[in-house]
């Protein structure tokens, strides 16, 4: 018995250079190993390749799969409109009769007003471009195509910059230079916004909202380029798969901070007359262009959809 102990008792040793040797050849990069698999201390587990990755892609997928079902469905694009209007005029309503208590979200140098809404059409401009080229050519494979959609930032742009011109002289052309924010002693000899400023006045005119307008359109225009995820479907294998899902949940984030912002806008900033016409402007933008335009052929067009066009329109029309 003695002897037939001492023959066995190597055989853990030998057990054990095996499993270092198996432990090696995992640290070395060898996948073809087998105790690579499962084992925390090897190459993936140590050296934190695809445990961290894919645990953090895992999170991101979940986030875009929630996000997709709660932004991209045909009743947030037929009832966002009109729940920004009905939340407008609401917080109007409210910091009429009943002011709120000054916030962080009531003083304008907050961070999401100074680096979010303050670079609003750049923020979206900046994501929706590679998001309209990845998902129109992964459907269609048509440059052509994805120059002509791509063509609608082009044209919001143009509204951004008309609109926001139109208010700037509105505000001049209706506006006077005051000696104090009471509006007492009219300066007349300061006869720009500008000029009002450096000499230490306060110039008050009608001011529409800027922000009203751009985070409405804004909203708007990036829940209708979202509406093509309902013909998207990417592998996981894919090499734009990744690419597609950062790009949904940055976009899916920025709409959240765009209609927050709008609520704090309503309940903190400008007149209810202000309000009313920069979300009206808002909604002229977005209607004149997706509900319109871009329906008729000789225009940048709507996101490729399989359903008939008039699927659409019926969106619209309800």
């Amino acid at each position: 018995m003695a002897t037939r102990g001492s023959a066995q008792t190597p055989e853990p040793e030998r057990s054990s250079r095996g499993g270092a040797r198996e432990r090696r050849a995992c640290a070395r990069g060898d996948v073809a190993a087998p105790a690579c698999e499962g084992q925390d201390g090897g190459r993936e587990g140590t050296r934190g390749g695809r445990w961290p990755a894919r645990s953090g892609m895992e999170h991101l997928e979940r986030c875009e799969w929630f996000l997709r079902w709660t932004l991209v469905r045909a009743a947030v694009r037929r009832y966002l409109p009109w729940a920004l209007v009905t939340s407008m005029l609401a917080g109007s309503l409210l910091k009429e009769l009943s002011p709120l208590p000054e916030s962080y979200l009531s003083n304008k140098r907050n961070v999401l007003n100074v680096y979010f809404v303050k670079m609003a059409w750049a923020w979206t401009f900046c994501l929706l471009l590679p998001f309209i080229a990845l998902t129109n050519y992964h459907l269609t494979g048509k440059a052509s195509l994805v120059l002509r959609r791509l063509s609608t930032l082009l044209v919001g742009t143009a509204i951004w910059y008309g609109c926001t011109t139109l208010f700037s002289n509105i505000e001049h052309y209706t506006g006077n230079c005051y000696h104090s924010p009471a509006l007492e002693g009219v300066r007349k000899e300061c006869q720009s916004k500008q000029h009002c400023h450096r000499e230490g006045g306060f110039w008050h005119g009608f001011d529409i909202s800027g922000h009203s307008f751009l985070l409405t359109f804004c909203a708007l225009m990036i829940v209708e380029e979202m509406a093509v995820l309902h013909e998207v479907k990417v592998d996981r294998s894919h090499c734009l798969y990744t690419a597609i899902t950062t790009l949904v949940v940055a976009l899916d984030f920025l709409t959240f901070i765009w209609v927050w912002m709008f609520l704090c806008t309503a309940v903190y900033f400008h007149d209810v007359s202000q309000k009313v016409f920069g979300t009206l402007f808002g909604l002229l933008g977005w209607y004149g262009t997706y509900g319109f335009w871009y329906q008729k052929s000789f225009s940048p067009g709507l996101p490729p959809q399989s359903s008939p066009l008039n699927l659409k329109q019926d969106s619209y029309k309800k």
